[in-house]
């Protein structure tokens, strides 16, 4: 069996991180994988992945799309980066690795990456076709993430992230190319999550088309925790990352910590909060940030913040995992974060609003805490909760033992091949 995996880019997000480890975990059952991008940043000798070749048309394509999008919506720069309209792309199917390919798995195409012609094309060459989903876009109008709208249960239209909604807006436009699109032949979209899953099986879009839950998969033989198979121990990585060595670490990690969506400010206020409750814990606990913008927010907090950048390196990324205490997820809409799994796996209980596919992953007081989504003073409570739990070396465990039972690549990997073989 031969699967060539398409996302926009072989490193670069959430999804092409997944993307990337379900190639892995593919051909480490033996099944011929490719990964097929535009953006590629991983060196050009992996065999296994293959990149567009470059063009002048490239970030023109790109730019064109945005600007449909600019002038479409009232010549506001609202909402321009948020939505996508799949105008432009690139015609895939000539490619000699798509003509070998038993199997296309897409997963993240937006960006003109893949326009909806493009899929349609992939979808009337016969192929088996599968369809990950990191987000929403796939069953909406334009939007990745709808929030508490549900305009896509009903065409779209009057779309709240456009500067200037209407019934005939981008977003209807937009759902009733992607109904031609899709109707071309049957398909299987795979949720990285129950939640999402659940969505999208309401979706009049997807009506007809099957429809399952699969997470992304996470090397646990890689992401252990501390002072295991050959790790440091967490005060020896400590030392090495420059975090303190006497205080409980807590860890906040997205690509953009300022990003409002990834919960910045209700971070903020449930840390001034706990303080408040607790003002002992001023000295004791620190702040870890891990992402862009990190310098900006060295005084943000009611407690000591240690600013480390965005990281690239995975393994650093484990290293900073396994220093930590805690993880906090105070994202206000999320589909399945590699970040908890991750954590988990290196035996991190997590802290999290219970929204999208996080009630999926945490369990309160078994490997961390699920507190209402945008309630601060819960969220506050259950760091409290947890650094404070008798059992917290038993939350410990217990994290690590759901990541491996439930993300494996191993247990991943069997069930997409189960799914490809019955297409």
């Amino acid at each position: 069996m031969k699967v060539l995996l398409v996302n926009t880019s072989d490193h670069t997000g959430g999804a092409a991180i997944a993307a990337l480890r379900l190639l892995k975990a593919l051909r480490q059952e033996g099944v011929e994988a490719t990964l097929l991008c535009r953006d590629r940043t991983l060196p050009a000798a992996r065999a296994d992945i293959v990149n567009l070749r470059p063009t002048p048309w490239r970030k023109l394509k790109f730019a064109l799309e945005r600007l449909e999008i600019f002038v479409r919506n009232g010549f506001s720069r609202e909402g321009l980066f948020a939505v996508d309209t799949a105008r432009f792309g690139n015609d895939i199917t000539r490619l000699p690795e798509f003509a070998e390919a038993d199997v296309i798995h897409l997963h993240w195409t937006n960006q003109a990456m893949l326009s909806l012609r493009n899929l349609q094309q992939i979808l009337r060459s016969g192929k088996c076709v599968v369809w990950t989903m990191h987000d929403m876009w796939p069953f909406t109008g334009v939007c990745h993430q709808a929030n508490s709208c549900a305009r896509w249960l009903e065409g779209c239209g009057s779309c709240p992230q456009l500067a200037r909604p209407s019934v005939s807006d981008l977003s209807a436009r937009t759902f009733a190319r992607k109904r031609a699109a899709y109707a071309a032949r049957p398909f299987t979209v795979v949720g990285c999550s129950q939640w999402l899953s659940g969505l999208a099986a309401r979706s009049p879009l997807l009506e007809g088309k099957q429809v399952v839950s699969i997470p992304n998969p996470i090397d646990t033989r890689f992401y252990c925790p501390a002072g295991t198979d050959g790790q440091p121990t967490r005060a020896e990585l400590r030392r090495r990352l420059g975090l303190p060595a006497d205080k409980r670490l807590l860890l906040f990690t997205a690509f953009k910590l300022t990003d409002p969506g990834k919960g910045i400010d209700y971070l903020m206020e449930s840390l001034t909060l706990l303080c408040g409750e607790h003002p002992e814990l001023r000295s004791t606990l620190a702040l870890v940030l891990a992402g862009h913008g990190g310098e900006s927010l060295r005084s943000a907090f009611p407690i000591e913040a240690c600013p480390l950048g965005y990281i690239t390196d995975d393994a650093q990324m484990r290293s900073v995992y396994q220093a930590v205490d805690l993880l906090l997820m105070p994202t206000l809409m999320d589909n399945l974060p590699n970040t908890i799994a991750e954590a988990m796996a290196c035996g991190v209980p997590c802290v999290s609003f219970s929204v999208g596919g996080t009630p999926q992953m945490v369990d309160s007081g078994i490997n961390g805490y699920l507190a209402a989504c945008r309630d601060s003073l819960d969220f506050a409570q259950g760091i409290v909760r947890t650094l404070g739990s008798q059992s917290y070396a038993a939350l410990c465990r217990n994290a690590r033992a759901k990541a491996v039972n439930a993300y494996s690549e191993k247990s991943v990997a069997e069930r997409y091949i189960q799914l490809y073989s019955a297409q």
